[in-house]
């Protein structure tokens, strides 16, 4: 018994001194444990398509059903400044380039053609006789003929009785002189020469035969006749192009043709002569632009004493940077995300302890060389992001920042006709088809911030917009045209089909 007490003593103490040594040290954890997730931020989950869709927990997109992703916070309160990590900027490669003012384009124009016939060097050896070939002196085409050069010889019963009159008209020349010389003019009208006419005098004879000479030297490109032919009087026999001089005819873009003036010297090279470089002046610009390449002809005259030039031979030319003698503020082609009356650059900010990238709306003008003039936006000495601009774009984007998709954050953080602004004197409503929220976001956007644009509200049930604007900057039309630019059609104006079909899956609405 009492051996029982001693152990029920025992047990007692150990529990409590369990309790004491291990009980409190599990609550002193708990507390820790407590205190230390207090000290950490709530994970952020967001959508890639709609960085508007924000959430505590991971899930679906309520709008187009993509899975949500982790939201990385900037450390940038400014919607239209992304900050990145040193080792982000590595990782996505991200270059920059000082835009600076230019009196001229750094380059020129690089431009591509063809060699062709010069058309005003070109002619048709013809018959003057009527009557059968007895013999060509031209066998194929590409023979070259020199004028003055035999190039048939022709049987003419017409010829041959219009000699018989001739000498019949001689033996009366004393009495009837008029009819002598009509019968020699006769002769002449057929392009016979006073020589060959004395020869017939001479004679008392008819030549049988007579040959044709060519007027015009060149290349023989069509030979039309063969021998025994029966042609008529004025025939052609032989088309001849003559290759001492030949066209250089180039293929301009419309968007290059304010580079391009007649008088403006183009260099060029051949696939054939790679070596070596021809030079000549543009001598004359297509009136009319091709519908198909949306392309302008432009012609350069080019001497070819040496016949190496040849029609059809593929060139590839370059006319010289064009000298400006106001200075022009050039931005580097690859740091636009994309072209149009407000396009867009990344600006890197100075003085910053972390890299800082500024999203700014630009506007540029005509193309220089691989620049675009700038209008307005930048100044000299102002640094661009040139590579890796879309990275920044994109990761802007997911965090629901200033980016292309994002641009009513640019127009004060709405896209509907919520925004607080003074009513303009035009209002317009009309159909857009669309299904879903992205939908609505990118139609707006489409007009938001455009001249003469107040406000837009897209109704994702009726498919119908309702815009406010003023109709002496910009008209309806205009307006279906952008935004079926963005691939979303109207009642009459259709997207091209290759915008339409990249548009997200969501997106892909019923087409009328």
């Amino acid at each position: 018994m009492k051996n029982y007490i001693i152990y029920a003593s025992l047990l007692v103490v150990g529990l409590a001194a369990g309790y004491f040594l291990f009980g409190t040290k599990g609550t002193s954890q708990e507390e820790e444990k407590t205190h230390d997730h207090s000290e950490h931020s709530e994970q952020i989950w967001t959508c890639s398509m709609h960085p508007q869709i924000r959430q505590p927990e991971p899930g679906d997109c309520p709008i187009c059903g993509m899975d949500l992703i982790p939201l990385e916070e900037n450390a940038n309160e400014d919607p239209l400044v992304f900050t990145m990590s040193e080792e982000a900027v590595k990782i996505s490669n991200i270059q920059t380039t000082k835009i600076g003012a230019s009196n001229t384009s750094e380059k020129g124009l690089a431009i591509s053609g063809k060699i062709k016939a010069d058309e005003t060097v070109s002619s048709s050896l013809v018959s003057n006789l009527p009557g059968r070939i007895e013999k060509l002196y031209i066998s194929y085409t590409g023979e070259n003929v020199s004028k003055g050069q035999k190039i048939a010889s022709i049987y003419s019963p017409k010829l041959i009785a219009a000699q018989q009159e001739l000498l019949e008209a001689n033996q009366t020349k004393q009495s009837n002189p008029k009819l002598y010389e009509a019968a020699y003019n006769k002769l002449k009208y057929w392009k016979l020469s006073n020589a060959q006419i004395e020869t017939i005098l001479t004679s008392s004879s008819a030549i049988e035969t007579f040959d044709i000479y060519a007027e015009f030297s060149g290349v023989v490109k069509t030979k039309k006749v063969s021998v025994g032919d029966y042609i008529k009087e004025g025939e052609v026999l032989f088309d001849v192009q003559s290759l001492t001089k030949v066209w250089a005819v180039f293929d301009i873009y419309e968007t290059d043709l304010a580079h391009v003036n007649i008088g403006d010297e183009i260099s060029f090279t051949t696939t054939s002569y790679p070596n070596e470089k021809f030079v000549a002046k543009i001598s004359f610009i297509d009136p009319v632009i091709d519908p198909a390449t949306r392309t302008i002809a432009v012609r350069a005259n080019v001497s070819n004493g040496n016949a190496k030039l040849k029609p059809e031979m593929f060139i590839n030319g370059y006319v010289e940077g064009i000298t400006n003698s106001n200075s022009q503020l050039l931005v580097p082609k690859s740091a636009v995300l994309w072209t149009g009356k407000r396009s867009v650059v990344y600006l890197k900010l100075k003085d910053q302890s972390t890299p800082s990238f500024e999203y700014r709306a630009i506007e540029i003008g005509e193309t220089v060389g691989d620049s675009y003039l700038v209008i307005s936006g930048l100044k000299t000495g102002d640094e661009v992001v040139t590579n890796g601009a879309f990275v920044i774009d994109a990761s802007a984007q997911l965090n629901n920042q200033a980016s292309m998709m994002n641009q009513h954050l640019v127009e004060g953080g709405n896209t509907t006709a919520e925004v607080s602004i003074e009513p303009l004197k035009d209002n317009t409503t009309f159909k857009v088809y669309g299904n879903c929220g992205m939908c609505k976001e990118t139609i707006e956007g489409s007009l938001i911030g455009q001249d003469g644009i107040g406000s837009v509200n897209w109704n994702k049930e009726s498919k119908m917009i309702t815009i406010n604007f003023d109709s002496d900057i910009i008209n309806e039309d205009q307006m279906k045209d952008k935004i079926a630019s963005v691939g979303y059609d109207t009642e009459t104006h259709k997207a091209d089909d290759a915008v339409y079909n990249a548009l997200p899956g969501c997106c892909k609405y019923d087409r009328p």
